[in-house]
């Protein structure tokens, strides 16, 4: 993660267990769980809603847990068997680790993995704050005097 200012893991299941996508009792547990099992300091209980638009096959869950470290989230779509779920940390975990126990968790047949680090320009200290914000208006400077 360097000096990023977190990590965002996105993962899409497919083929996930239709029992699973579509029970709030499990999602919510999934939530109020994952947390702790990922090193991360859960903020307040989960929630956990239902969707359902004019079709049929058009419903699911949504649920959302706060974590000190940022959030958990998760969408079901049990007609499709897909579920998409994203944890955002600023403090380091161990993506693999928390992949498997979603695969688990979710009897993922097929995963889809995005990780992308967050604020690759949010400075972690002052000093390096200070190098950017000269360096920045050493640029605006030249670029002042240039058009001149």
């Amino acid at each position: 993660m360097g000096e990023t200012f977190g990590l965002h893991l996105m993962l899409d299941g497919y083929g996930c267990d239709r029992s699973r996508l579509e029970s709030e009792q499990f999602v919510y547990e999934f939530l109020d769980e994952f947390p702790e099992n990922i090193g991360m300091t859960k903020l307040m209980r989960p929630y956990v809603f239902r969707y359902k638009g004019t079709d049929r096959s058009d419903w699911g869950l949504s649920g959302f847990v706060l974590i000190a470290e940022s959030h958990v989230s998760i969408h079901t779509f049990p007609a499709s068997g897909y579920v998409s779920i994203d944890i955002f940390s600023c403090k380091s975990f161990d993506t693999a680790r928390a992949e498997k126990e979603i695969v688990d968790k979710f009897a993922i047949r097929r995963v889809e993995k995005n990780i992308l680090d967050r604020g690759v320009e949010y400075p972690r200290n002052t000093d390096i704050a200070e190098k950017i914000v000269i360096s920045e208006r050493s640029q605006c400077r030249l670029k002042a005097v240039g058009a001149q």
